[in-house]
Formats: C-alpha cells, sequence, structure tokens
C-alpha cells in the first residue's frame, strides 16, 4: 500500500494530535515515578523520626525515674525527704 501525499496532508492534524498525546503520556509517566520515589523517600524519613521519637521518648521516660531524678540532684546537694512534708497553717487576724 502507498501512501500518497494528499493523505498524508489530510491526515497530518489526526498524526499530530497523536504525537502529543504520546507526549503527554510519556511526561506523565515521568512525573508520577518522581512522585512514587519521593514518596518512598518521605516513608523512609517517617520510619527513621518515629525510632527518633521512640528513642528520645525512652530515654526521657528512664530519666525521670525518681533514682535517676535523685541521682541527678544529689550533686546540686538535695537530698531525698525521709518524712512526710508539713503543712503551715496560718489564722487570720479575724479567727480566734
Amino acid at each position: 500500500m502507498r501512501i500518497n501525499y494528499r493523505a498524508l496532508v489530510q491526515n497530518l492534524p489526526y498524526i499530530g494530535f497523536l504525537a502529543v498525546l504520546a507526549l503527554v503520556y510519556i511526561a506523565n509517566s515521568h512525573l508520577a515515578e518522581k512522585k512514587i520515589r519521593r514518596i518512598n523517600q518521605l516513608g523512609k524519613e517517617i520510619k527513621e523520626l518515629k525510632w527518633e521519637y521512640l528513642n528520645v521518648k525512652s530515654e526521657l521516660m528512664f530519666r525521670s525515674k525518681m533514682s535517676e531524678v535523685s541521682k541527678s540532684v544529689e550533686q546540686l546537694g538535695l537530698k531525698q525527704l525521709s518524712s512526710p512534708p508539713q503543712k503551715i497553717v496560718l489564722k487570720k487576724e479575724n479567727e480566734k
């Protein structure tokens, strides 16, 4: 089958449309792959941040235990009370 010049010119808009459609399809594929790579990268970053959060949280829980707090304030000269605190009550001048 031989394609003549007239048939080619008549179908040129259709061929141009198909070429533009192919370029849009290729560009869309590249953008989708780029977004997938970004999503995977952010997923890895989320995992790392979760591990860091858990590590900091466990460190905070350890340091806020009563024994650890008493060890750290012992250097400042503070000691844990051996007797319960006493309540100081002041009477108002009106009350006798």
